[in-house]
């Protein structure tokens, strides 16, 4: 797989335990949306509680936070790492 066309996504805590991985590879075309990349992760993850997890998550592009932005307009592209973390404590 050309490492230029993949994006790495990280899972932290019960993100993880519900992926059932820390980590995985997407393939993509080129950039994508994080909404995009997100609906993704879901499809790989149907029957899993990763759907609601990630839907509550804090989520990193490289080290920038971006869970305040509009999930379609942030822009994530081949060789970024995006980071899920679930609240830790509570809910």
């Amino acid at each position: 797989m050309n490492e230029t066309q993949v994006i790495r996504v990280r899972y932290w805590a019960a993100a993880r335990a519900a992926a059932g991985q820390a980590e995985e590879e997407v393939a993509v075309p080129g950039p994508v949306s994080l909404a995009d990349l997100r609906a993704e992760v879901v499809r790989r993850h149907a029957g899993t509680r990763l759907p609601e997890v990630v839907q509550v998550c804090s989520v990193l592009v490289g080290e920038r936070p971006v869970s305040s932005e509009d999930p379609a307009a942030v822009v994530v592209r081949p060789g970024d790492t995006v980071e899920f973390l679930p609240p830790f404590a509570g809910g």
